[in-house]
């Protein structure tokens, strides 16, 4: 795991000859999470084996507009993520913040320039981000989704929508005690990663595969089509095909038909899916996360999408301007998904990274 990016005095904006006195740690931690479309950041504590979020930001700052055409972060981008990056640095200075960990994932990735963004950032705010693999993106999807784990589980899907790219990654769950799989999950470990390694507690991620399609990316490709329902037909087609391989080894068959298969997914589009779902007027978490859905009840909120059209999208609760067009690819990659592996166990995960993050950081210091 890299090392904390808290103990270099990451905000000292000057360059004094001698070294500050660190600030002693108020047992808050922070994690940020820079993707393509947001910029979002958690300060939060840990108590038993949750955390209690103190303060928190988010904001959709569009970094990797203009990737796909340009293959490099526009100046546009750049500064308005930096705006919001100073907002995060206020943050974390106000709370004296020690532990934390900021990162940023598909879109400094493959852009040209992702690098040296990242140095024009810490010059600017004194921040400094990391740009982690996909390997990592993975593992942190997979330990924020711990909590939701049911007992009988014992092989676990994770699906974590991003703007640039989908991970996803297979969980063999066979050898731990039903009642001790939430928290073998959540202190899973990068070896536990498509080796053969013995993982703590018994935990094995046996496949993991980062598909640079996400709701901002796939979008981009498909957007020269004019008819809503065929960009859509072929946005959900192109990525089946791209994950048509993964996970062919794994007697799927078997496992559903026992119940013990249970596919987990996170991102605003599985939860704007279960809130159209629901019903709900305006989204609240604590009525989403943990939901469960089928693929024939994720199946016919698409076909409301697609019947509503963009207009219609624009003006439906929980779907809003900022959601209306990027809702469609997002939603072609759930169908994707639940079209090679149906499943009447979809549970609906309002986390991801950030949560991760926290997981991880907490569990280190052996505080969960």
């Amino acid at each position: 795991m890299p090392a904390e990016t808290a103990k270099k005095s990451e905000f000292s904006a000057n360059h004094r000859s001698y070294a500050k006195p660190k600030p002693k740690s108020n047992g808050l931690f922070a994690a940020l999470d820079l993707g393509t479309n947001s910029c979002r950041m958690l300060i939060a504590r840990p108590e038993g084996k949750e955390f209690i979020v103190v303060d928190a930001f988010s904001k959709p700052v569009h970094l990797g507009r203009g990737l796909e055409e340009h293959g490099t972060l526009s100046r546009d981008a750049i500064n308005r993520t930096i705006q919001a990056l100073h907002i995060c640095r206020k943050k974390l200075r106000n709370h004296n913040v020690v532990n934390s960990r900021l990162i940023a994932t598909e879109a400094c990735r493959r852009a040209r320039n992702g690098k040296m963004f990242v140095k024009q950032v810490k010059a600017r705010t004194g921040l400094e981000l990391e740009i982690i693999t996909p390997a990592e993106e993975v593992r942190l999807a997979a330990v924020s989704c711990a909590p939701h784990v049911a007992p009988e589980t014992e092989q676990l899907l994770i699906i974590d929508i991003g703007g640039g790219s989908t991970e996803l990654g297979w969980i063999d769950m066979t050898g731990v005690a039903p009642d001790q799989r939430s928290d073998a999950l959540r202190n899973m470990k990068m070896e536990c990663l498509k080796t053969n390694k013995c993982c703590p507690g018994g935990v094995q991620m046996i496949d993991w595969i980062s598909v640079p399609l996400g709701v901002a990316t796939l979008n981009d490709q498909f957007n020269d089509v004019d008819c809503d329902s065929a960009r859509f037909a072929l946005m959900s087609c192109a990525f089946e095909d791209a994950v048509a391989e993964f996970g062919r080894t794994i007697d799927f068959s078997d496992i559903a038909a026992r119940g013990a298969f249970q596919i987990i997914g996170t991102s605003g589009t599985v939860t704007t899916v279960a809130a159209s779902f629901k019903g709900l007027k305006r989204y609240e978490r604590d009525l989403i996360d943990g939901v469960s859905m089928s693929s024939d009840e994720v199946e016919t909120v698409t076909q409301e999408y697609l019947r509503l059209g963009m207009s219609g999208r624009r003006k439906a609760a929980c779907i809003g301007n900022d959601r209306c067009e990027l809702i469609m690819s997002g939603a072609a990659i759930l169908q994707g998904v639940l079209r090679v592996w149906p499943t009447d166990k979809l549970t609906v995960a309002d986390r991801g990274l950030r949560e991760g993050l926290l997981y991880s950081q907490m569990a280190e210091k052996r505080l969960m």
